[in-house]
């Protein structure tokens, strides 16, 4: 769906096999799965003779199957991440408890905490044992999180070491384009953060300061719970955050490293006010919850003479 979205098809597009297995990364057989699913859900059509063809255009595939395609590959995870955030768990378990605490087979347990091993915020221990690293978790770290990349990610495109690679950013202007051309209408919310960390990390390791790019790799795994959580709130920006990216990557491919600096500041300012106004962590380390009062958020909002600093 995201191919048929970033290509704009339109309804009597021919949907190949072939082409999408290529696409995919897979053989004909689950993308065949696929189709049929596709097919039963009216958004694509089947005849023997023609084989798949796209039913609707892309700008019209139907709300509910691109909530379908949205959904984490894996509920068991995000059961688990939600837990994590809610504090429900903490510190050290093992596996039984994690299995009695989720409700889930050991093998389930043991698939999701891979993954969440593999995504920086839980370590395998001797034996049966799962450890949970800290995360960001609650407001002020969450505000000292933004506060931290104002400071680190300007001053590397202002670096005199700073040398973009223009092979990266072609590739990062290539996937910006395509999920601003529709991609943002089935990119799910893992997706959507490792696009962003892609975007961030690489135009700072431009500067060639390792501790920089270490810190800020350190900072997207710690808060990478968090934004699962504000998948709802980040759709809808997704098209105005992708426009800022592609303005920053204008800017440095025309050599204008101090507009391209400032559009990053402005960038991250207003990450602050939109995604940490909108989602309230709490005072507590161990929940989330939403910003009930303006007072609440006004809070929580950047001194705009700060901001112009």
């Amino acid at each position: 769906m995201r191919y048929v979205c970033e290509r704009q098809l339109l309804a009597g597009d021919r949907l190949l096999e072939t082409v999408l297995a290529e696409v995919t990364g897979t053989s004909r057989t689950p993308v065949r799965v696929v189709l049929d699913y596709l097919v039963n859900e009216g958004v694509a059509t089947y005849e023997k003779s023609k084989g798949y063809t796209l039913a609707v255009d892309a700008g019209s595939i139907p709300e509910a199957v691109l909530d379908r395609l949205r959904q984490p590959e894996d509920p068991l995870y995000l059961q688990l991440a939600e837990a994590r955030l809610n504090g429900d768990i903490a510190g050290s378990m093992t596996e039984s408890d994690l299995m009695r605490k989720l409700g889930a087979t050991r093998s389930g347990i043991r698939r999701v905490v891979t993954i969440a091993q593999r995504e920086g915020w839980a370590v395998k221990e001797a034996g049966y044992g799962v450890r949970f690293l800290p995360i960001i978790d609650n407001q002020d770290a969450y505000d000292d999180m933004y506060r931290l990349r104002l400071a680190l990610e300007p001053a590397g495109i202002l670096s005199p070491r700073f040398r973009p690679n223009i092979v990266q950013l072609r590739a990062l202007r290539k996937e910006q384009e395509a999920i601003l051309k529709g991609g943002h209408n089935v990119i799910s919310a893992s997706d959507r953060f490792e696009s962003n960390a892609r975007f961030h990390e690489t135009i700072l390791s431009w500067s060639h300061n390792q501790l920089a790019l270490q810190i800020l790799r350190n900072l997207y795994q710690m808060r990478r719970l968090a934004e699962y959580r504000q998948e709802k709130q980040a759709q809808p920006r997704q098209v105005h955050v992708t426009d800022d990216h592609l303005q920053i990557l204008d800017a440095i491919e025309q050599g204008d490293t101090i507009s391209a600096a400032s559009l990053l500041r402005r960038h991250i300012s207003e990450a602050i006010e939109n995604k940490v106004a909108t989602v309230k962590l709490t005072s507590s380390p161990q929940t989330l919850g939403m910003a009930s009062t303006e007072t609440e958020r006004a809070e929580i909002k950047p001194d705009a003479s700060k901001r112009q600093r």
